[in-house]
């Protein structure tokens, strides 16, 4: 059963693909995005251009986007027994923003160190790791020193109200011009990734989802209890930091190059339970990348529906899906 409903998964997921090289504001036959897609020269050169530079590396970068945000979430639900763990909670996102900031508000759009200097988008993503990197190793640091994990989540929350506050600050002193460009960064937007930077993307990713499903049983064991996993040799002090090593690092990776994006680490976990109905990593891991894969293709093909309208913002999509998610767990676990 759990083996058809991943099949059913990827075929859904599969439809979704192709919906987003599609739908948008150049209408595209399903026979011509085809050809496109298989080398051949397409009735109008500009439909090649659309399909392969834009709408291709788009929904590309929402399958792997999605699919990296939902196992941070997963990850981070079962390390701390928390099921509104996420990779928000910790502060992550924040950093991020914090750097972007930075650089937007206070820097003119650039980054100068040692005579050097950078602007525009290099300048953006390199901010937007960096705080992201460092608000996680802050939380690294703190983890060696508060055992609780209930604490810990704290520390993060608090970590990221401090980032918050800072950007905050620079938002009020800085100009209209700075203030529009961060906020329009700040939507979210799985467009940032062209198909020239897509490989550096993917690489990245893979890495840590790699190193996620390696953790797969020592996950299955943290579940069962401390007391259990250290009778199995899993350290659970040890997991946790290798954990949060690895969701910060998925977590730097999206956000610097699509900005903060909302709910998919926090509810996606929850939607592959409801369906697969285990608490089997085993399963419950593919079926988490499938199904943020999924929800980041269902996201960004309802922010590409108003087409010849505009594009609607990530960040305006995801709770639609995200929040009716977390409203249902929150009333689930109320009745027991």
């Amino acid at each position: 059963m759990k083996r058809i409903v991943l099949i059913s998964g990827l075929i859904f997921l599969a439809i979704l693909f192709l919906c987003n090289l599609i739908v948008g504001a150049v209408r595209i036959p399903l026979a011509e995005v085809w050809n496109i897609l298989w080398g051949g020269t397409p009735e109008k050169s500009a439909w090649g251009f659309i399909v392969l530079e834009s709408r291709l590396p788009q929904a590309l970068t929402a399958l792997v986007g999605g699919a990296s945000l939902a196992i941070t979430g997963l990850m981070l639900q079962t390390a701390f027994r928390n099921p509104l763990a996420g990779p928000g909670v910790f502060g992550v996102n924040s950093g991020a923003s914090l750097g972007v900031a930075l650089v937007m508000l206070a820097g003119g759009g650039s980054i100068s160190a040692a005579g050097t200097s950078i602007g525009g988008f290099v300048a953006v993503l390199a901010a937007a790791f960096a705080g992201a990197m460092v608000v996680m190793l802050a939380i690294l640091l703190a983890s060696w020193v508060v055992k609780s994990n209930t604490m810990l989540l704290i520390v993060g929350i608090m970590t990221g109200y401090l980032a918050s506050s800072a950007i905050s600050l620079l938002n009020y002193f800085a100009g209209k011009e700075g203030v529009q460009s961060y906020m329009l960064w700040g939507m979210g937007n799985f467009g940032n990734v062209p198909m020239s930077q897509f490989a550096l993307f993917f690489l990245c990713c893979l890495v840590g989802i790699i190193a996620a499903l390696l953790l797969i049983k020592p996950l299955n064991a943290l579940q069962l209890g401390e007391a259990y996993a250290r009778n199995l040799g899993v350290s659970p002090l040890r997991m946790r930091n290798l954990l949060l090593a690895v969701t910060g690092w998925l977590t730097a990776v999206v956000t610097a190059w699509c900005g903060p994006i909302s709910f998919i680490g926090l509810a996606v976990p929850h939607i592959a339970r409801l369906f697969l109905k285990t608490d089997d990593h085993l399963y419950l891991m593919p079926g988490t990348l499938i199904a943020g894969a999924t929800v980041g293709l269902l996201c960004n093909l309802i922010c590409i529906i108003p087409g010849e309208a505009g594009l609607l913002p990530l960040n305006a999509t995801t709770p639609l899906v995200g929040a009716p998610v977390i409203i249902y767990v929150i009333l689930k676990s109320s009745r027991r």
